[in-house]
């Protein structure tokens, strides 16, 4: 459906009649009457220590009217896990994506992490990625986010008509703390060293807390930051077999990390709150990534023993005749930050209650400037040897695995066609009112309705350099030292600030490059109503949320002749949808509840689908084989479910829950990527020429893989969740869950053609146990999942299977004082690597290393170690 004018002209009335109402309860409000008392039946509880965090998420659960799920935080710096993302991972039916050595995104019930909603206490956040080879979406990045600030996490896995939309896998709302929830004057500082066992570098980590309210305590503020800096180092295998290339790797990142948050609260009587938070997050993420590309399958001088059955050489022996290899480093300066300024406000009159915020939060990132060093390296016997990708990890066996920078034939200098920068931005601008009505009919206990209104812009684009003269050096000036990389070797470690120095002293100006210019302005209406109800036994809520969405992208239309437009051009789209929901649960007796819900629910497109730009991010890149031809379409319906479930609760004591859950989604449309190889746009790449040729032909410097965004049909979530936890008199305790779900979609939908849903795993396995005397505390957790797709087709990573992944983390922590803690974290003891392989059939559109289980990529694991001193007063 398109809503008419008259049908958004009766919207916008809505909303100014809201907002007349609105700022006349602060004129009202002396004269309320106090706030109705709390729901006698929640038992309250004062969280400190690890038995009353899972007391307190246990409650969280159980007195919920949908399908929640919590964690709680301990103390103030006393987290479940040192990071947000990992300890969402220990929920039944939620799996954690650890890219890049972090907990960086989620996805629940077998859905894609893209799939989840995060909301910051409500509201959404901005962000953007730092990446270069990651798409633009609406995942919320939690390496951003440090746990000091944070007092719990609530994962809606139900709907209802009141919660954002957005969320088909689940909505998750991170909450920070608030001055009037803690005593006057509260003071805490945290100061830890980090180790990492691949870097080898020991990195600080500093937080601190206070906050203050008056003695009426109708008034507070909340002062907090967190800083971090981390030199993080990532060792590995990846592939190129278009061009016979094996390439150890390392990817090197200075992450500097900070974080603020300032939080006012005013309570000038009890009926009528206001409260005003600021939050700024940044991670500045500076990064090297050096390879040495190898090249054994040369004619004339190696042989073949195996290949695959897409006709890859899995087994080959080389005998370092006429070998060679090329060294490359990429240095990137890359940064996110995202800010974020929200006004709440709730007044509770004797007959209604209305609440409602409004709030600005925008986020930069992206790359600030891009440059290529490389030459070739070694002699030829130095490659001599066996080379075996016949298992899941390729193993190299040669003569030579170590290179330093004198090793480099030739002087480096900074390569002209790399020089770029590609900046984002994300912003959006919300407001929200909500009315609550008690009333008395029947079982109906009250009614609510609301308002949001969002504006997004998010804008991409790539800056070509103008470059002038290029200093041309030995390579020890752009290489320090060696340091250790994928598969054994030791390559050469870069002088990252002498390569930007001399890209920059290179560039004159930039250029716009159109391929990678587009603006994207997403206006997002949203109304609902909701009732609740209570009586015997039984209790709820059902209601409708009403949506409607405007979409717009400017962008450089590409001719059939390859050329862009001189002016941009606009595209606009518009959708809306009606989303009902309900969630019942019935109190069998006081200790089991029977639960279940059902609702419709949406997830919008990634921003990088809804761009109309015509992106060309293999031109010219120097890696022949690249070129690929993206396209979006502002067009795009969104993500679409149907979705139920039922569960079977039992509350056998204060901490202790034994549950198990069924779960359905229906998906009715979602987004995936088609793709036609070898195809001809009009434009030559010049590393083609260079190369003589391409897959197209000898002589054929136009050959594409050309990529759209498409709305596909089809596929069903269908898993079970059980989950037991409880703690003992003795200071034991446990927590088991374990996830099945069976997300499947017809294999056409995907050029991978394999036919299950993006991030899923079938099995997820979560156990912990711990130990909690009075000033000692331990906890041990073990995180497995099995194997599961991971899709970035059109960008270079592709679609490939992450085999199943488990790790171990250990956490300790002791009262020194009744003011000071010495504590201690492990994450990931065993070392457990990312292993990716390519799993598509012969006859899928995808190159031929993403086929027939080919070790496409992988990346050893690290162990970190944390010590630290927290103090509170």
């Amino acid at each position: 459906m398109r809503p008419s004018n008259l049908k958004k002209s009766v919207l916008a009335t809505n909303i100014a009649l809201m907002l007349g109402t609105a700022v006349s309860m602060s004129a009202v409000a002396a004269e309320a009457d106090s706030a109705p008392t709390a729901d006698e039946n929640i038992e309250k509880i004062e969280v400190r220590g690890m038995r009353a965090s899972m007391k307190a998420s246990v409650n969280a659960k159980r007195f919920s009217d949908s399908v929640v799920d919590a964690v709680t935080a301990e103390d103030i710096g006393k987290f479940p896990d040192g990071d947000v993302g990992e300890s969402l991972g220990r929920i039944p039916g939620v799996a954690v994506n650890r890219q890049f050595g972090q907990g960086q995104q989620v996805s629940i019930r077998g859905a894609s992490s893209q799939l989840t909603r995060t909301l910051l206490n409500g509201h959404s956040v901005a962000s953007t990625g730092w990446f270069d080879q990651q798409a633009i979406d609406r995942s919320f990045n939690y390496s951003l986010l440090p746990p000091q600030l944070v007092s719990g996490i609530e994962v809606y896995k139900s709907s209802q008509a009141d919660i954002t939309e957005g969320g088909i896998g689940g909505t998750v709302i991170v909450k920070t703390r608030k001055p009037l929830d803690l005593d006057s004057n509260t003071v805490f500082v945290s100061a830890k060293g980090d180790y990492g066992t691949i870097s080898e570098e020991i990195d600080p980590e500093l937080s601190g807390l206070y906050s203050w309210k008056n003695e009426d305590e109708n008034f507070g503020i909340l002062v907090a930051g967190a800083g971090s800096q981390t030199e993080y180092q990532r060792n590995g295998i990846e592939t190129l077999l278009g061009w016979g290339e094996i390439v150890p790797s390392t990817f090197q990142q200075d992450r500097e990390r900070t974080a603020f948050n300032v939080a006012a609260q005013y309570r000038p009587t009890e009926a009528l709150e206001f409260g005003l938070t600021y939050t700024a997050l940044d991670l500045k993420a500076n990064n090297a990534n050096t390879s040495i590309f190898l090249f054994p399958t040369q004619q004339g001088v190696s042989t073949c023993n195996q290949t695959n059955a897409a006709g890859v050489c899995t087994d080959i022996t080389h005998t370092g005749e006429g070998g060679f290899a090329w060294a490359q480093t990429w240095a990137r300066e890359a940064e996110m930050t995202s800010d974020t300024i929200d006004f709440d406000f709730n007044f509770e009159a004797e007959n209604f209650t209305v609440d409602g915020r409004i709030g600005n939060t925008t986020s930069d990132g992206g790359t600030s400037l891009t440059s290529n060093y490389g030459n070739s390296i070694g002699q030829p016997g130095d490659f001599a040897g066996h080379y075996d990708a016949t298992g899941k990890v390729i193993d190299i066996d040669i003569a030579n695995k170590h290179f330093g920078a004198e090793d480099f034939n030739g002087e480096l200098s900074s390569a002209a066609w790399a020089l770029k920068k590609q900046p984002n931005t994300d912003e959006e601008t919300y407001a929200q009112l909500n009315f609550t009505i008690p009333v008395e009919l029947g079982a109906i206990t009250s009614f609510k309705t609301g308002i949001r209104y969002a504006d997004h812009d998010v804008t991409q684009q790539t800056d070509i350099a103008t470059v002038g003269d290029i200093a041309v050096r030995d390579a020890s000036h752009y290489y320090s030292g060696t340091m250790s990389s994928g598969a054994g070797f030791t390559l050469p470690k870069p002088n990252f600030d002498a390569m930007i120095a001399d890209a920059n002293a290179a560039i004159t100006g930039f250029e716009r490059d159109k391929s990678g210019y587009g603006t994207l302005n997403e206006k997002n209406l949203a109304l609902y109503a909701m009732a609740s109800f209570e009586s015997e036994g039984i209790r709820g809520n059902f209601g409708l949320r009403y949506i409607s969405t405007d979409v717009e992208s400017d962008y450089y239309e590409l001719s059939n002749t390859g050329q862009f437009a001189d002016n941009l051009s606009t595209a606009k789209s518009s959708y809306d949808d009606v989303l009902p929901s309900i969630n019942v649960a019935f109190d069998l007796t006081s200790d089991l509840i029977l639960r279940t819900s059902a609702a419709q629910v949406i997830s919008r497109p990634n921003y990088s689908e809804l761009f109309a730009t015509s992106t060309l991010p293999g031109l010219n890149d120097g890696t022949p084989g690249n070129e690929k031809l993206n396209r979006g379409s502002v067009s795009l319906d969104p993500f679409k479910a149907t979705q139920a479930d039922v569960s079977l609760e039992w509350y056998f004591s204060g901490e202790g829950l034994a549950a198990i859950t069924y779960f359905i989604k229906d998906v009715n449309s979602f987004i995936s990527t088609r793709q036609k190889l070898n195809q001809q746009i009009g434009i030559e790449d010049n590393d083609l020429i260079a190369q003589g040729g391409s897959a197209c032909g000898v002589g054929v410097y136009d050959c594409w893989t050309v990529s759209e965004k498409y709305n596909a049909t089809g596929g069903r979530i269908e898993g079970v969740e059980l989950q037991l936890q409880d703690s003992f008199e003795s200071g034991l305790g446990y927590s088991v869950n374990y996830t099945y779900a069976d997300a499947g979609s017809p294999a056409e939908n995907y050029p991978d053609q394999v036919g299950v849903f993006s991030d899923s795993s079938k099995h997820t396995v979560n156990l912990v146990g711990y130990y909690e005397m009075e000033s000692f505390s331990a906890r041990l957790a073990y995180n497995w999942r099995s194997e599961y797709m991971m899709r970035e087709l059109p960008g270079f990573y592709g679609n490939r299977q992450h085999e199943d992944y488990g790790t171990l983390d250990l956490s300790a922590s002791y009262s020194v004082t009744e003011w000071m803690d010495v504590t201690f974290e492990a994450v990931n003891l065993t070392e457990e690597d990312s292993i990716q392989t390519g799993v598509a059939p012969l006859d899928a559109e995808v190159i031929p290393e993403f086929k027939a289980d080919y070790p496409v990529w992988s990346f050893e694991g690290e162990a970190r170690y944390k010590v630290g001193v927290a103090f509170r007063f």
